[in-house]
Parts: C-alpha cells; sequence; structure tokens
C-alpha cells in the first residue's frame, strides 16, 4: 500500500474534512485511497438535503385544510359540508361569432336555425328555440306563412300568439285579430297603439256589404285589366260572405236559384263597389220584382212564383235588417273601418257566445273584412297607388265558426289559400283535432286540409285520446306523444300558502314542420308580456 499525504492546500467544507485537516497537520497522518473514499462517502451522507417539491397528495391534502374554511366551487370541505365530487356540465349559451369568438374551441353549432321570434327554451337542450310563419317563410324554411296552435284551455296557446305578435310588430309585421270574443288580444293591441274596433249588440254597426273605402279606391287603378281582376276578386269576396251569412240565418244551404238572385240583385245595386248599400236596400229590391231577378227565378209574369221562390231568401235577409233578432247590428252603415298600415283587433266580446249562429256570422264578417282590406292593399301596391306591408292575421276559437255552418268551412279553406299571396301570414288557434270533425266526412276532410296546409304546426297538452287523429296527419313519435299527455296534468297545490301554481304543462309546446321530428320548448313570458296576455281577468277580483 502506497501511504498518502494530504495536501494543506485541499478545502474542506464539511466538519469530517475539518477534522481530518487538523489531525493531518498536527500528526502528519498518511490515509490510503480507500480511506479517502470511506471518509469522502461518510461526508456526502451526513451533508443536509436539499428540498423535494411537495407531491400531489400532499397538496390537495393542503389545499383540502385550507377549504375547510373557505367554501370551493365543490361546497364546504369539512365535515357535515356535503361537498359534491359531481358538477353539472355548463348551462350552453349562444350567440354571433363576434360574441363567442373568445370561446373557441369550445363551442359548437346549434342544430336548429336561429331565425324568426324567440319561442323559449329547449327542454332537452337548454338552447333557444326560434320561429314564426312569416320568418321561415322568408328564408325558405317552410313553404307556406301559415301556422296552426293546438292545445287544451289554459296551457298557453294564447301566451305563444302573443309572443309572436309582440316581436313580429317589433319587425314591422302589422298584426290583424279580427274577431276577439274573450277579449285576449285588446291590451296587447293598444300597448302598440293599434285600432280596436268593438262590435256586438248595442255596440258598434257593421254593414256586411260594405267591405271599406280602400276597397272602393281599387276605382283608382290606371290598368284596366288589372282594375277589373282587383274589383271581380272583391265582389267574389262580398258574395261568399253574404251567401254564408244568409244560410247561417236559414240553416242550410242556399239552393241555386236563391244564390244567382242573391249575387245578381248586389251587383245590380253597386256594381263597382263605389257606394255599399244597406240590408235594408236589398230587401227592397228583391221585393221591388225587377226583370232581372224574373229572369233568373224563371217566374217571368208570376208575382206568386216569384214570392214563393224567394221568401226563404227575404226571410234570411230580413232576419238581418232592424226587424230581426240582431236589431240594427247589420242594418246601419258601418262605425268604423280598418286603417291599413295599424294594428287592429275586432273586440266581439259582447256578442252572446250562446248564439252559435251570431257569433259565427260576427267572426265571418270580420274576418272577411280583415282579409279584404289587405288584398285591396296589394292591389294598389302592385299599381303604385300604396305601399306594400305584411300582415299576420290571427284567427282564434276556429270551432265556434266551424260548429255554426256548413259554408263556413269552405269560406275560411277559401281565404286561407289566398293569404300567402297577399302578403299574410297567419295563425290558426283551436282546441283538438276533435274540433275540426265536422257533420259531413268531405267538410272534415277540408277542415284538417287547414292543418295539413300549415307548415308550421305547435301541439301543446293534449289528451291521449287525441293521439289517434293526430297521427293521421303527423308522425308521432312514442316520446311526442308521452311529452302532450303529460303535459295535460293540473296544478299541485302548495299546503304553506293553499295556491295552486302554475300547471305543469303550461307553455309547453312541440314545434313540427310536416312529418319531421319535433322540437320540444317550454315559454317564459317576461313581466310585461304577462300583464298583456293575461287570460283570467275576470277571476282577479275572486283573488282578492
Amino acid at each position: 500500500m502506497t501511504p498518502l499525504k494530504l495536501s494543506k492546500k485541499r478545502q474542506h467544507t464539511s466538519p469530517e474534512d475539518l477534522a481530518l485537516s487538523h489531525l493531518t497537520e498536527s500528526h502528519s497522518l498518511t490515509l490510503s485511497k480507500r480511506d479517502v473514499a470511506r471518509l469522502e462517502r461518510s461526508a456526502k451522507k451526513a451533508a443536509p438535503k436539499p428540498a423535494k417539491e411537495p407531491g400531489l397528495l400532499s397538496r390537495l391534502l393542503a389545499e383540502g385544510a385550507q377549504s375547510r374554511h373557505v367554501p370551493g366551487d365543490a361546497g364546504w370541505n369539512r365535515r357535515g359540508g356535503g361537498p359534491v365530487n359531481y358538477i353539472e356540465n355548463p348551462v350552453e349559451i349562444q350567440g354571433s361569432a363576434v360574441q363567442v369568438c373568445g370561446f373557441w374551441p369550445f363551442v359548437n353549432g346549434a342544430g336548429l336555425p336561429t331565425i324568426g321570434a324567440p319561442l323559449g327554451r329547449h327542454l332537452l337542450r337548454n338552447t333557444l328555440v326560434t320561429g314564426d310563419p312569416i320568418s321561415w317563410f322568408l328564408n325558405g324554411i317552410i313553404s307556406n306563412p301559415s301556422a296552426f296552435i293546438l292545445g287544451q284551455p289554459g296551457l298557453g296557446k294564447t301566451s305563444l300568439v302573443h309572443r309572436l305578435l309582440a316581436v313580429l310588430s317589433a319587425w314591422g309585421v302589422v298584426p290583424m285579430i279580427l274577431a276577439d270574443s274573450r277579449p285576449d288580444y285588446v291590451p296587447h293591441i293598444r300597448a302598440l297603439g293599434g285600432q280596436v274596433i268593438t262590435f256586438s249588440p248595442g255596440q258598434g254597426h257593421l254593414n256586411p256589404l260594405d267591405l271599406g273605402p280602400l276597397v272602393a279606391s281599387l276605382n283608382e287603378i290606371d290598368d284596366e285589366k288589372a282594375r277589373d281582376i282587383a274589383i271581380q276578386e272583391m265582389i267574389s269576396r262580398r258574395r261568399s260572405l253574404m251567401e254564408g251569412i244568409a244560410s247561417m240565418m236559414l240553416g242550410r244551404p242556399l239552393k241555386p236559384h236563391e244564390s244567382t238572385c242573391l249575387s245578381v240583385a248586389i251587383n245590380e245595386l253597386d256594381p263597382e263597389l263605389r257606394r255599399a248599400p244597406l240590408i235594408g236596400d236589398l230587401v227592397d229590391f228583391i221585393r221591388s220584382r225587377p226583370e232581372v231577378l224574373r229572369q233568373n227565378v224563371l217566374a217571368y209574369d208570376d208575382d206568386h212564383e216569384y214570392d214563393q221562390r224567394l221568401q226563404a231568401l227575404l226571410d234570411a235577409l230580413i232576419n238581418l235588417g232592424p226587424s230581426g233578432a240582431y236589431g240594427d247590428m247589420f242594418a246601419k252603415p258601418s262605425d268604423a273601418h280598418i286603417t291599413p298600415g295599424v294594428p287592429v283587433v275586432f273586440d266581439i266580446s259582447g256578442v252572446n257566445e250562446n248564439d252559435s249562429v251570431l257569433v259565427a256570422a260576427v267572426q265571418s264578417l270580420c274576418w272577411n273584412l280583415g282579409s279584404a282590406t289587405v288584398s285591396a292593399e296589394q292591389h294598389l301596391a302592385a299599381a303604385g297607388k300604396r305601399q306594400r306591408r305584411t300582415y299576420f292575421l290571427v284567427m282564434d276559437e276556429l270551432w265556434r265558426i266551424l260548429r255554426a255552418s256548413d259554408d263556413m268551412v269552405h269560406f275560411i279553406d277559401t281565404i286561407t289559400r289566398l293569404n300567402r299571396g297577399r302578403g299574410i301570414g297567419q295563425v290558426m288557434i283551436t282546441h283538438t283535432m276533435n274540433d275540426l270533425r265536422l257533420s259531413k266526412d268531405y267538410l272534415t276532410a277540408t277542415a284538417w286540409g287547414f292543418v295539413e296546409r300549415s307548415a308550421l304546426v305547435f301541439l301543446g297538452g293534449l289528451a291521449p285520446s287525441e293521439m289517434g287523429n293526430l297521427e293521421e296527419v303527423f308522425a308521432l313519435s312514442s316520446k311526442e306523444k308521452a311529452l302532450m299527455t303529460d303535459w295535460t296534468g293540473e296544478a299541485v297545490v302548495d299546503p304553506k300558502t293553499n295556491k295552486a301554481s302554475r300547471r305543469p304543462g303550461a307553455g309547453h309546446f312541440i314545434m313540427k314542420v310536416g312529418k319531421n321530428p319535433g322540437t320540444p320548448f317550454v315559454t317564459q313570458l317576461t313581466d310585461l308580456e304577462f300583464q298583456i296576455s293575461d287570460t283570467n281577468r275576470a277571476w282577479e277580483m275572486v283573488n282578492k
């Protein structure tokens, strides 16, 4: 073994090295290489170790100890605090590319087009559901600007219409409620600064032969062919209306010679729609036995034959006159006419709802006046005489007019078929498909055609017995049928307040386009909307 003498120049940093240096300086100690290596290993073991980074478990324990005094995202992390280990997904949001660009790439496109009036919240996805018959028609989503709403009473059909009215009117569409029998829409139209026309026994007069001053303006159209087309359309509208009202008074359809004589008599009195005659003028003209009517009745020289063949028609017209059951409602000149371009509602709440014939006559008269006014404006706009506008026609309580007379289903069918070409979007509302089941199969098929032609359909809560009728028109899944039947449940009474909450299905609808799968949503009204759409005003004093 070769001895080794440690040099004094070696730097000693540990206590062992210092001790070793002291010994070598005083005693000239020599160590072998093995001893030096052993001493160096001992020195490394004795040196202080550097601090280690805390592990994941250590950090979680430390955070848990701290969260006992501060609640975290999952709740209080202490005994009895109840922290949860599952957090629901965040609420989905929707916006334009500018608004949501900061969320990239954590955004996904919605499955429904964000076009039309905001209707409510999707029941499954919690996203916004939008749509209305006019916006979707203009964007090519549906082929006809019409909608149909079905649902039991008290489940929000009227509230949904109020939402459509509010949004569409803000977009420049003119609302028209041409027969408000409750009234549900009068406060809304007043809030929009619109026109309220009250019509009922003792309140107002409407001459069924008077289609309004705008119709008389059709004679100002310069193009002769266009003028004749417009005037002939209005003449046809007036004739169809009078035939329908006369048939309701008789309780049967008019016979061919009665229909012919009624049309001829009206045209003889006012061939160009310049001066609307009264019901009394029409009765007097028929009673005078003019030659033009004798030829159509085939009673050339026999007064008795003439009177006998037209007596039933005269009875119906006299019943509409001042001596009839309805006084002077239809016998005097109209008190008010529709102002084009202004929201309008006909308040017919004063009409006795038990008189189904009168209700149907009033509804048909109001609907005809509204559609005739809009059609006349479109003819004048095409001729450069007026500005072209878009209207939204609300046809509520459809079942009333359908039950009054078989002829009225054809009257409504004619109006609804012409509306698209006149710039009119429409919505028809009734309770169930059974409302459209009429006395004869061919009439039922015509009424069901209203729903089939309505490109957009909203289905609310309906009884299980209705599912069979709906499946004849729509393709309904078992899930859709289950939803609609569940929405018919009654409200639950709170034992603390002894008051019932809203019915669980209120405001819930399935929006269907054709036979495609429907979109379930719930409409939630704002405070302002609720004030103008409350359909239970008649019960306010009972609760006070």
